[in-house]
């Protein structure tokens, strides 16, 4: 860290806490070089994960529009609030996680669906028939089919 004073590249820290909830370390350095003090913030660098869409757009990942599309498939079904919250979380987890900085749109429509799959197989059912546009009935029929040999 470069002494704001006497641009010298050495100095030591004296002091270190967290602040503003712990997103950020507040540091006293002392220059090795003069000898005055000063402050630095260190905080954790977050990379955007950016969402290929089907038309080759693309646009930042936004946790409230796979929350919403969630919570529309679970309406009216005995899911609680916050297992949706938490498969958001999952999901955003997984994608954080991975290597990749650009992800699919469809990757993130088939996590969504694994997760409902496992919390309600009608919400799973209603996820499904938006994000893979069923186009009649049989196509309909047949993911209810492989959802019921899964049994």
């Amino acid at each position: 860290m470069k002494c704001p004073y006497c641009a010298f590249e050495e100095s030591k820290v004296i002091d270190s806490r967290p602040t503003d909830e712990g997103t950020r370390i507040r540091r006293r350095r002392e220059c090795m070089s003069c000898g005055k003090r000063f402050t630095t913030y260190e905080i954790i660098e977050s990379v955007p994960i950016i969402v290929v869409k089907k038309d080759k757009s693309r646009e930042v990942f936004d946790r409230s529009k796979l929350f919403n599309g969630m919570l529309r498939a679970c309406e009216k079904r005995p899911v609680a609030l916050n297992t949706i919250e938490n498969a958001v979380s999952d999901i955003e987890a997984t994608l954080q996680n991975s290597l990749d900085r650009e992800v699919t749109s469809d990757r993130i429509g088939q996590l969504a669906m694994d997760k409902l799959k496992d919390i309600d197989e009608v919400a799973y059912v209603r996820f499904a028939s938006v994000y893979r546009q069923f186009k009649d009935i049989n196509t309909f029929m047949d993911e209810l089919a492989k959802l019921l040999n899964e049994k």
